[in-house]
């Protein structure tokens, strides 16, 4: 699968090749192998790819210099997510067509798809240069801008893009992302909101504008953005865990917290300890100290009494 900052891309190209599909299909090509080139437009409608290439094949090979039997084969080759051969059919219908706007138009899609964003910028302001008011032009060159990470450019691609067709869902959701990036959260949410208004089956942009809400700190706001690009898409690797995280920062908030310590007083007098000199106190003290007195009375007199037993044993 084809990325563009960890997000499908492929889905996106096949949509703008899809639109310029529909677009070569009312040129008028020479009789060789234009009943090969309705089939394959009309196999290419179905979605049937593989036989849209088979059929187109035919074509080229009944009228190689026909520059519309290489574009729509490139844009099959594109849906089938084969940007390789896609952009050998582009260069070819470029060669043989230099003033036709589709040409640059899939080479650049097929050059994003192989992330070579600088040269897909060379090709798509071609492409302007020769169809001023193309939106999808508008919209490739702001996808390559989100591929260098020029978020400033984006934002300013992707908004012509809208200027010219307001119902592009894809672009809103793609100037919500330049958006996050550069930190206009607000902002974000308005495009992913708008995005998700025209196209509300778009599980990428649920999830997008669930974690912007998340960046905002809006965890309600952000849950059921989660849940639902789930219930769109179950096999969203990413969008579990941030459901997780945003619950648990929500149940975080809504804890009921601890009571505060009361304010501080006017600091109170110290409890006075206990008076030394009570009438107990004076009465224990004056009888420890007639027992000391009775005993110091009592040693003296037995020392008397034994130096006088000396003394007679010495006088006998």
């Amino acid at each position: 699968m084809i990325t563009t900052h960890g997000t499908s891309f492929v889905a996106v190209v096949v949509l703008l090749g899809l639109a310029s599909f529909a677009a070569g299909k009312e040129k008028k090509a020479v009789s060789d192998g234009m009943s090969n080139y309705n089939n394959g437009n009309q196999l290419f409608e179905q979605k049937q790819y593989e036989l849209a290439v088979a059929e187109f094949t035919k074509a080229i090979e009944a009228n190689p210099k026909q520059a519309a039997y290489y574009q729509n084969r490139g844009f099959a080759y594109i849906a089938l997510e084969k940007p390789a051969d896609a952009l050998s059919d582009f260069s070819k219908s470029v060669e043989l067509a230099p003033n036709d706007q589709r040409g640059y138009i899939g080479r650049a899609q097929a050059l994003i798809g192989q992330k070579q964003d600088d040269e897909a910028l060379v090709d798509l302001d071609k492409a302007i240069s020769l169809k001023p008011d193309d939106p999808v032009a508008y919209r490739l060159r702001g996808f390559a801008d989100l591929g260098r990470s020029d978020f400033n450019s984006a934002l300013a691609d992707l908004t012509k893009a809208i200027e010219r067709d307001p119902k592009d869902a894809e672009s809103y959701g793609r100037r919500g992302f330049a958006n996050r990036s550069l930190r206009n959260y607000d902002a974000a949410v308005v495009d992913y909101t708008k995005s998700l208004e025209i196209n509300p089956n778009a599980a990428d942009n649920w999830a997008r504008r669930g974690y912007t809400y998340t960046f905002l700190g809006q965890y309600e706001k952000a849950i059921p953005d989660y849940e639902q690009a789930l219930k769109l898409n179950p096999n969203d690797v990413d969008t579990p865990q941030r459901l997780l995280y945003a619950k648990a920062q929500l149940a975080a908030r809504n804890a009921t917290p601890p009571p505060p310590p009361p304010p501080p007083s006017v600091e109170a007098p110290p409890t006075p300890g206990p008076e030394l000199f009570t009438p107990l106190n004076i009465g224990i003290a004056v009888g420890v100290l007639v027992i000391l007195i009775v005993i110091f009375v009592v040693i003296s007199r037995r020392r008397r009494v034994d130096e006088s037993e000396i003394s007679n044993k010495r006088i006998r």
